[in-house]
């Protein structure tokens, strides 16, 4: 999203911005982005939203409590902004709700779609990436600020091909876009990072679409040759391939995010996906015996259309038996537009609340049972914040953290001895001597 000004008594460098993002991780990457572009016209970022001269939510769409969350934030950031400050709404649910919002939502300025240039002064309330009447920026290639963080999310493809049956992200997102092997090393080079994290709606089918030779396994070898780390998020199972299994190990990162949904056969083959526990476990059990220390996590929809008492019990049975790391479960959503939609036998709320805390209670478990089993090892961390630090077993902002000395500098790793846990959270002292660099 470029802004500009028509009032020329007004210079953009004596306007400042506020940024809030909701949703994934590929949307903090928009966010950078859109942060990349506003300072480049001048515009610097406020120190608190009450400062700022404009407000931009990226807004999240996926599912039904995450737009809430966003209708909630636009009302709480218009009581916190100054009066003459403009609020604008983007992301997903401005794209795929637009018109909509923007009747229903007067407190928000402005409701923009993906990548439209906006002006401050502009009288229209709701403009949409396939508005004619204004160019479309390409989010990808925008460039962005360098982050105090020593790690980054690369978004490396943008849109899905998948047909997934509860997913309306092909409808607003379009169809899959990859970037360049070059422009996403450049970009990883200009943030001078010490983990590079990629992500796409479906990353492992990165490349296909373009008539670069390139997909995932290469792109992995390239960006692990510029960073310390590398990591990868968001696979679909049925691309695991052992060639890519390989790539990642190969990285020191043996970290791996599956993104199964269920297990059961019938409810999968309802979601449109493949799969079932038999073959998940297959899979991770091959992982395991090339790279025993390798940790997985995942994610799964409690309560889809027709899941029954027998579904849900296979699920808890392949948690017992899978024993990932981490895991996510998120109650079924009903989307407008998806297959899904459509779909009877639904599950009562009541009985989906009681499924998730299940799930939930039985990973957390496993989850801190495998943490356990990591006090009195030492380990390498990468330190993010003072006082925090991960291994590599830890993705940022998804998983648990490492408690580290405070004397630790920011952006290098170091050595340390796994003391104890508090919940999720490792607690840690400091071994020396330990890399400063």
């Amino acid at each position: 999203m470029k802004i500009s000004s028509k009032d020329t008594k007004t210079k953009s460098e004596n306007l400042s911005f506020w940024m809030e993002t909701l949703g994934c991780p590929k949307n903090q990457v928009d966010s950078d982005k859109l942060c990349g572009t506003l300072v480049q016209q001048g515009y610097h970022m406020a120190e608190k939203v009450e400062d700022a001269d404009l407000v931009v939510v990226n807004t999240c769409a996926f599912i039904e409590p995450a737009r809430e969350e966003s209708i909630e934030t636009i009302l709480e950031l218009s009581e916190l902004k100054k009066p003459n400050a403009q609020l604008v709404a983007t992301g997903c649910m401005a794209e795929r709700y637009g018109k909509e919002l923007a009747d229903s939502l007067p407190e928000a300025d402005l409701v923009v779609g993906f990548g439209v240039p906006v002006t401050i002064s502009t009288k229209k309330r709701h403009i949409n990436s396939k508005d004619k009447i204004v160019p479309s920026l390409d989010l990808l290639n925008l460039s962005r600020p360098k982050t105090e963080l020593p790690w980054a999310y690369i978004k490396v493809a943008e849109g899905c091909d998948r047909k997934c049956g509860f997913c309306a992200i092909p409808s607003f997102r379009g169809p899959q876009r990859s970037r360049t092997k070059d422009s996403i090393i450049k970009e990883i080079q200009s943030l001078d990072i010490k983990e590079a994290v990629l992500v796409a709606q479906d990353l492992a089918s990165y490349g296909k679409d373009i008539e670069e030779d390139i997909n995932l396994v290469s792109l992995i070898k390239q960006v692990s040759k510029v960073v310390e780390r590398t990591r990868v998020l968001y696979l679909y199972p049925s691309q695991l391939t052992s060639s890519l299994i390989d790539a990642i190990c190969e990285t020191n990162v043996p970290y791996f995010d599956l993104s199964l949904q269920h297990v059961s056969p019938k409810i999968l083959r309802r979601m449109k996906r493949w799969g079932n526990s038999e073959k998940f476990l297959t899979s991770i059990e091959a992982i395991r015996s090339q790279e025993p220390e390798a940790v997985f996590r995942s994610s799964f929809i409690i309560g889809y259309p027709g899941e029954t008492e027998q579904d849900h019990d296979d699920l808890l049975s392949f948690l017992a038996e899978a024993r990932l790391d981490w895991a996510g479960f998120f109650a079924y959503s009903a989307e407008p537009g998806t297959y899904a939609y459509g779909l009877e036998d639904s599950v009562d709320p009541y009985l989906v609340s009681e499924r998730l805390n299940e799930a939930s209670q039985l990973q957390d478990s496993i989850t801190v049972e495998n943490r356990s089993k990591l006090i009195g090892q030492q380990l390498e961390v990468l330190v993010d914040k003072p006082g925090i630090g991960r291994s590599w077993r830890e993705s940022p902002e998804i998983d648990g953290i490492i408690r580290i000395p405070n004397s630790l500098k920011v952006g290098t790793s170091a050595r340390v001895e796994i003391t104890g846990i508090m919940g999720i959270d490792l607690e840690s002292k400091g071994v020396l001597p330990y890399n400063a660099n």
